[in-house]
């Protein structure tokens, strides 16, 4: 904890809140992590300089604490605001020239001694559990950070893009699902069977399916719809579906043609 006993000890006239002392620390890992606080606020004042202190006014709010960074190859900026919530403290932290925004939400009971804020050896608590979060949540995608561990910028979307794929109101087509595999059963009267057995990874339940008792199968998909019968999307995918009258079977249907001697009286 070199230089952060330094650091404290030249604000500790103004500290005055559990969060006051958080910010010290969240403050003085970044700068021993290769930046340079410019100054408050969002926008650059007449009056920023790089310095690894606080400046001035960084506490004039303490429900809202607002810091820029900059590395110490200028390469990267940071913008740090810490909000205060019931006993908690909110960071979020923006890289400028960039779309990368860090947030971390941190207890104050569980770092800050809070009736120990002028006494630098007992104010802080589990400080290697907190670097190591300040690290990880914040500063290791970053720019200019020591941990070796950091994201680059994500890749530039792709100039060829149609503007079809990015427009929110396209309402994508239709496409009906096709149903997943089943296991044909090898009984035709094994239809039910999965009901007796719900454990047992059998398909089908108590209603007969025509398309899946056994028999030959013709390939339909009824939710593509049947030609001069039903329409595409008729049949909800996946759905069961009895087939009514010949469909896709060669030849006249054996249940159409009369029985054998129909017109002997005497049958």
């Amino acid at each position: 904890m070199a230089g952060l006993e330094l650091l404290y000890n030249s604000v500790i006239d103004s500290v005055a809140s559990p969060q006051d002392a958080l910010l010290c620390f969240v403050h003085w890992e970044i700068i021993r992590h290769g930046y340079k606080c410019l100054g408050t606020g969002d926008q650059q004042g007449i009056n920023d300089r790089r310095s690894e202190l606080l400046p001035a006014d960084w506490n004039e709010s303490r429900e809202l604490y607002t810091l820029r960074y900059e590395s110490n190859d200028s390469k990267a900026q940071l913008l740090v605001k810490a909000i205060t919530v019931d006993s908690s403290v909110i960071f979020n932290v923006m890289r400028s020239g960039s779309d990368q925004v860090a947030d971390m939400t941190v207890s104050l009971s569980d770092y800050v001694n809070c009736d120990r804020l002028h006494d630098f050896d007992r104010v802080f608590k589990n400080t290697e559990e907190l670097g190591g979060r300040v690290q990880s949540a914040i500063l290791s995608s970053g720019p200019g950070s020591r941990s070796g561990s950091g994201k680059g910028k994500e890749p530039a979307k792709s100039c060829n893009k149609s503007l079809q794929d990015e427009d929110p109101f396209r309402i994508p087509a239709r496409t009906p699902a096709r149903q997943p595999g089943w296991a044909e059963p090898m009984n035709p009267f094994a239809a039910g069977g999965a009901d007796l057995d719900p454990f047992g990874g059998r398909p089908g339940g108590m209603i007969m399916d025509p398309l899946r008792a056994g028999f030959p199968r013709s390939g339909l998909d009824p939710s593509a719809g049947i030609p001069m019968r039903l329409p595409p999307g008729a049949v909800p995918p996946g759905a069961r579906f009895d087939p009514f009258g010949p469909v896709g079977r060669p030849g006249p249907d054996p249940d159409h043609m009369p029985p054998p001697g129909y017109d002997d009286m005497f049958m």
